[in-house]
C-alpha cells in the first residue's frame, strides 16, 4: 500500500516539480515572447494544482482531504482557460477584450461553487472516501455545475487544439513540430479526465496531475528544443515563404531566430541549426551594418555577379511596447542602383566621346588641386582642339565630324595614366589635368597625342579622314596650405599656350609655365 501511495505520489510531484522549472524558464529566459505569458500562468497554477494534489494524497482523514481539494481548486479552473490564451498568442490570433474576460466568467463560477458547495451541493452530491482503495482517496458524486465545468474545460482544450492544427498544413517543418508537440500536451489532460470520468483510473485516483508531468515533458521538448515562443509565432510561414526579399528576425538578444528562403541568396551559410543559438556573426562588414542597424544598401558580389540590397530594420513590439526582437529585410535594389549609376554616368559623360563632361571635369578638377594643397606637389593642365574641324563638318558631315571626335578622344584617353582625368570642353576642344606631373612630363605627352592623332585616320563610309591638332600646356607647383584657386589659371594659362600653337602653324604644342606660389 505504502509503495503504490509513494509511487503515485512521487509521479505528482515530479509533474509539479518540472511544471515550475518551465515556469521559471520561461519567466527569465522568454519572458517577452508571444504566447509565453498565458504559458507562465498556466505551468504556475498547474504548480499550485499539483502540489495541493499531492498534499491531498497524503492526508490520512477526509477533513484534510477537503481542504487540499479546495486549495486545488483556487487554480484548477484557470489552467485551461490559460491553455486556449497561450495557442491563440502563439498563432497571432487577438481576442476582442469582452471575449478575453468571457472567459473568466466559468472559473470564477467554478471556484464559487466548489468553496460554497456544502450549502448547495451543486459542484457535488455527495463526499466520501473510497473503501475499495488501500489508501485515503476520496470518492464523489457530481452535481449538475460539475458537468458545466467538464464541457467548458473540455471546450477550451479542443479549440486549442484545433486552433493550432489549422495552421500545421501551411507550416514548415520546425514549427510543425511545435505545433504537434503543443496539442500532443494538451491532449494528455482530456485523456485522463476521460478515464477518470469513467472510473478507470486506479482505486478512482485523479489522473488530471498525473497527465500534467507528460503534458509539460511535450511542452517543455517544444519549449527548449525548438524554441516554442519566439520572436515569430507559426502564423509567420504564410508571409514568409511567398517573399521575394530576403527576412532575417532576431531577439532582443540579436540571436538569430528566423529567416525566409530568399535570405539564403544573402547569406547562403545559414541553416536551421542556427536558429535560437547563433548570432549574426563572421559576415565582417555586414554583420557590422546589422550591429548598428544602418540603413543603407549592402553590394553583394558572387562570382563576380555584383547584387544591391537595401537593409532595413523593424523593431518587432509586446503588447506593452517593450522590444522584443528586430526584422531585417533585404530588398533586392539592384535594377535600381544600376539605372541610378546610368543616370550618374550620363550627368557626368559626354554621350559622343565618352569623356567626362565640362561641369563634371571641373567639379573632379577642383578635388584634385584641393587634394594637392594638403601635400603639395606640381599639377599640369593640357587644352586641345582639333585643327580646321568646321571643314570635316562641311565636306564629310556632321556625322563624319562626330566620328572624328570620338576617333580623336578615344588615342589621347588611352594615352593617359590611371590618375590623370580628361574632358570635352566644348565643340572639338578637349581638357587633361595631370596630377603630380611636371610641365615637361606634360609636354611630352602632349606630343606623344599630337603625333597619334596626326598619324591615325578615321575611316568614313568609304573615305579616310585625316586630322590634326594642336595644344597648349599649362602647369603650377602647389604649396602645402594653398587653398586658392587655381584652375582659372591652369585653363587661361593652358588657352593662351594653345592660342600660341594655332598662330605657330597648327599640328603644335606650346606651354607656359608658371610657379604659383603661396604662403601657408
Amino acid at each position: 500500500m505504502f509503495n503504490e501511495l509513494f509511487m503515485y505520489t512521487f509521479t505528482v510531484i515530479i509533474a509539479g516539480v518540472l511544471s515550475l522549472f518551465l515556469c521559471f524558464y520561461a519567466q527569465f529566459r522568454l519572458k517577452d515572447a508571444p504566447g509565453v505569458r498565458p504559458y507562465r500562468l498556466v505551468t504556475l497554477f498547474s504548480a499550485f494544482f499539483t502540489f495541493s494534489y499531492a498534499f491531498e494524497l497524503a492526508s490520512p482523514s477526509l477533513k484534510q482531504i477537503k481542504f487540499w481539494l479546495n486549495i486545488e481548486y483556487l487554480a484548477m479552473p484557470f489552467i485551461p482557460v490559460f491553455i486556449l490564451l497561450m495557442c491563440f498568442e502563439y498563432v497571432g490570433q487577438k481576442l476582442k477584450p469582452y471575449l478575453y474576460y468571457a472567459l473568466y466568467v466559468i472559473p470564477i463560477i467554478t471556484i464559487f461553487m466548489h468553496e460554497t458547495n456544502g450549502l448547495h451541493h451543486l459542484y457535488y452530491t455527495s463526499m466520501g472516501l473510497n473503501s475499495d482503495s488501500p489508501f485515503p482517496i476520496l470518492k464523489v458524486e457530481h452535481g449538475p455545475w460539475f458537468y458545466v465545468h467538464s464541457i467548458f474545460l473540455f471546450l477550451c482544450l479542443m479549440i486549442s487544439i484545433i486552433t493550432l492544427l489549422m495552421k500545421l498544413k501551411k507550416a514548415k517543418f520546425r514549427f510543425r513540430m511545435q505545433i504537434i508537440l503543443m496539442a500532443a500536451g494538451i491532449v494528455m489532460p482530456i485523456i485522463a479526465n476521460y478515464f477518470y470520468l469513467n472510473g478507470l483510473s486506479p482505486y478512482g485516483i485523479d489522473l488530471g496531475p498525473v497527465s500534467m508531468s507528460i503534458s509539460f515533458i511535450f511542452h517543455g521538448a517544444a519549449l527548449l528544443s525548438y524554441q516554442m515562443f519566439n520572436v515569430t509565432p507559426i502564423a509567420r510561414d504564410s508571409v514568409f515563404e511567398s517573399m521575394k526579399d530576403g527576412v532575417l528576425v532576431l531577439n532582443q538578444n540579436d540571436v538569430i531566430v528566423d529567416f525566409n528562403h530568399a535570405m539564403l541568396n544573402v547569406l547562403p551559410n545559414l541553416n536551421s541549426q542556427m536558429i535560437g543559438k547563433s548570432k549574426v556573426d563572421g559576415y565582417g562588414q555586414l554583420a557590422d551594418m546589422i550591429r548598428q542597424e544602418e540603413e543603407l544598401d549592402y553590394e553583394l558580389c558572387v562570382d563576380g555577379e555584383k547584387t544591391y540590397y537595401h537593409i532595413g530594420f523593424s523593431t518587432v513590439r509586446n503588447k506593452n511596447n517593450k522590444n522584443i526582437g528586430k526584422i531585417i529585410t533585404f530588398v533586392n535594389v539592384t535594377e535600381r542602383v544600376l539605372l541610378q549609376e546610368q543616370l550618374k554616368k550620363l550627368a557626368c559623360t559626354d554621350g559622343l566621346t565618352d569623356l567626362y563632361s565640362r561641369n563634371f571635369f571641373m567639379q573632379e578638377s577642383e578635388k584634385i588641386i584641393e587634394s594637392l594643397s594638403m601635400t603639395g606637389g606640381n599639377v599640369s593642365f593640357i587644352m586641345f582642339d582639333i585643327d580646321h574641324f568646321k571643314k570635316v563638318n562641311d565636306s564629310f558631315g556632321h556625322e563624319a565630324g562626330d566620328r572624328v571626335l570620338a576617333h580623336v578622344a578615344s588615342l589621347a584617353k588611352k594615352s593617359l595614366r590611371s590618375t590623370d582625368i580628361i574632358g570635352r570642353y566644348g565643340g572639338e576642344e578637349f581638357i587633361l589635368l595631370l596630377p603630380d606631373t611636371p610641365i615637361l612630363m606634360a609636354y611630352e605627352l602632349a606630343q606623344t597625342i599630337r603625333v597619334k592623332i596626326a598619324e591615325s585616320m578615321t575611316p568614313f563610309m568609304d573615305k579616310e579622314i585625316h586630322v590634326t591638332s594642336s595644344f597648349g600646356v599649362s602647369s603650377a607647383q602647389i604649396v602645402v596650405g594653398d587653398h586658392s584657386q587655381t584652375l582659372q589659371k591652369l585653363m587661361r594659362e593652358a588657352d593662351q599656350a594653345l592660342y600660341g600653337a594655332k598662330r605657330k602653324g597648327r599640328n603644335y604644342v606650346d606651354l607656359i609655365e608658371q610657379a604659383f606660389e603661396y604662403s601657408s
